[in-house]
C-alpha cells in the first residue's frame, strides 16, 4: 500500500516545511595576505596561504 496522509496539510504548514530549502550566499572574507575574497577557515585559492603562512605553492 502507498503512504497516504490521514488529514490534509494546509498550505501554510506545507510552506513552513519547505521554507528551509533555500540557497544561501556563501560567507566570504578577505585573505589576510593578498586581500582576495575566500571562504573562511580554508586555504586561499589565489595565493595558497592560510593564516598568513604559505601552505600550497602557487605559480
Amino acid at each position: 500500500m502507498a503512504i497516504c496522509p490521514k488529514n490534509k496539510s494546509s498550505k501554510g504548514r506545507r510552506d513552513k516545511r519547505r521554507a528551509n530549502w533555500k540557497m544561501r550566499v556563501p560567507n566570504l572574507v578577505k585573505c589576510s595576505k593578498c586581500s582576495e575574497l575566500m571562504m573562511p577557515h580554508r586555504v586561499c585559492k589565489a595565493c595558497g596561504s592560510y593564516n598568513k603562512k604559505e601552505i600550497i605553492p602557487v605559480d
